[in-house]
């Protein structure tokens, strides 16, 4: 089983939610949730990039990583 580090502002709002059961802060939670599942996918096609077996699946993985990221075709070597 995987762990994931999450801001510890967002674990204390996670803790005032479910604990507290104050539903003030789950525009806080969405957002800072949405945030780190945007970093993971991210990590997630870098590591596949970096091991593609083949050239095409590496040059594909790289494409994803880079829309996925932000940056412009002119930009990109």
């Amino acid at each position: 089983m995987k762990n994931v580090q999450i801001p510890y502002d967002l674990f204390m709002a996670l803790l005032r939610y479910h604990l507290v059961e104050d539903g003030s802060c789950a525009g806080e939670i969405r957002r800072g949730l949405e945030k780190k599942l945007d970093s993971m996918v991210r990590h997630e096609l870098y590591a596949k990039y970096k091991t593609a077996p083949t050239e095409e699946e590496r040059e594909k993985a790289r494409k994803e990583y880079l829309d996925k990221r932000g940056v412009p075709d002119s930009f990109r070597w």
